[in-house]
């Protein structure tokens, strides 16, 4: 394994200018990631400059096998802490060889909000706060649970620490490493409510970027339980019953929120939002009926809620922008596994360019 070990972290900038490529893209089901590398003759900083590259979508649930090729396109350009050097991790994007987006790319619809006028002018801020569950590889229980068992009630787990209480950490401590390394705005990580779940948030993150660096950190956070032999779920609920769901709480400010008189823009926002709220729920993550039933901090998926400093509010307003006057909210509504090129765009577009 020692040899194994050193062939993987050989520096090829001593022998070669080349580098290794890792193109990454989301597969059918818009959760699944999927990636495969190649070989360019140098070090690559604009992902315009990188070549576009084909798959076969019918292995990924996007084509049929008789009309099977996908191009990805490159989008997004970061470093890669696997390969390290000049090596890079790719974000891509997918569409037909006729340049049409597959149904699966949201970013390419993202991409269009975010470049809206209006919206560019009012720079979206995004923090996201992804939780997720680590899972033991050979039965589908939380890691550090014991099998067929249960783990005591929740209470000291959240932020806690000891071998009886935190589970996982080394892999915890490895991704969020890596996301600084691959240059990823992570701003945080801490150990959740239940057992086995954790969270790391991500953020401030400009328009598109968001959804991009959430993206790439996932990519990470599975490529990491993948060497430790443990397995990555976005499910909302992993385990029923009195234990807390997992969520991907989204929080949000424009230009005019963070500025004075502030408050009154995120009122006019968060109306905005109590009205479409049918229509984000929808959008919100596979599965969120399940998390979202005004329990385990959470409001009532057919009930919309604000309030300040309330986690059982579909969106929060923190004490520090309601003494500010001015600053940011906290869409909780958002599941573990949602989309966030979707999520984001869709806060934008309602809370922007929508006029009720």
């Amino acid at each position: 394994m020692s040899l194994l070990s050193d062939l993987t972290n050989i520096n090829l900038s001593e022998t070669t200018e080349k580098i290794i490529a890792e193109y990454i893209w989301i597969g059918g089901s818009g959760i699944d990631m999927r990636s495969k590398a190649r070989t360019l003759p140098g070090p690559v900083n604009d992902p315009s400059k990188l070549p576009l590259w084909t798959y076969d979508g019918s292995s990924c649930g996007q084509a049929s096998g008789e009309d099977s090729e996908v191009v990805l396109h490159p989008q997004a350009i970061f470093k890669d802490p696997f390969r390290r050097g000049n090596n890079i991790l790719v974000m891509c994007d997918t569409y037909n060889p006729h340049g049409e987006p597959l149904a699966s790319n949201k970013r390419h619809a993202a991409a269009k909000i975010f470049s809206h006028p209006d919206v560019a002018a009012e720079e979206p801020w995004y923090g996201i706060e992804q939780e997720y569950t680590l899972m033991q590889k050979d039965v589908p229980w939380p890691y550090g649970w014991p099998i067929g068992g249960f783990p005591g009630p929740q209470g000291p787990y959240y932020c806690g620490l000891g071998a009886d209480k935190a589970f996982g950490r080394d892999i915890v401590d490895a991704h969020y490493k890596a996301c600084l390394y691959a240059g990823i705005t992570i701003s945080g990580v801490n150990a959740e409510v239940m057992p086995g779940q954790w969270e790391f948030q991500v953020g401030p993150a400009l328009g598109i970027s968001a959804g991009d660096e959430i993206w790439v950190a996932r990519y990470l956070l599975e490529r990491i339980t993948e060497t430790a032999g443990a397995v990555l779920s976005l499910d909302p609920k992993p385990v029923k019953g009195d234990w807390n769901g997992a969520g991907a709480h989204t929080n949000y400010s424009t230009k005019s929120m963070r500025n004075d008189g502030g408050y009154e823009v995120i009122k006019r926002a968060i109306s905005n939002l109590e009205k479409k709220h049918k229509e984000h729920i929808c959008a919100y993550g596979e599965g969120n009926e399940r998390r979202l039933t005004g329990k385990h901090e959470t409001a009532d998926i057919n009930t919309f809620k604000w309030g300040v400093a309330n986690r059982g509010a579909s969106v929060r307003v923190g004490r520090d922008t309601e003494k500010a006057g001015k600053g940011y909210f906290e869409d909780r509504r958002p599941a573990s596994n949602m989309d966030p090129y979707i999520v984001t765009s869709m806060i934008a577009e309602t809370t922007i360019l929508w006029k009720p």
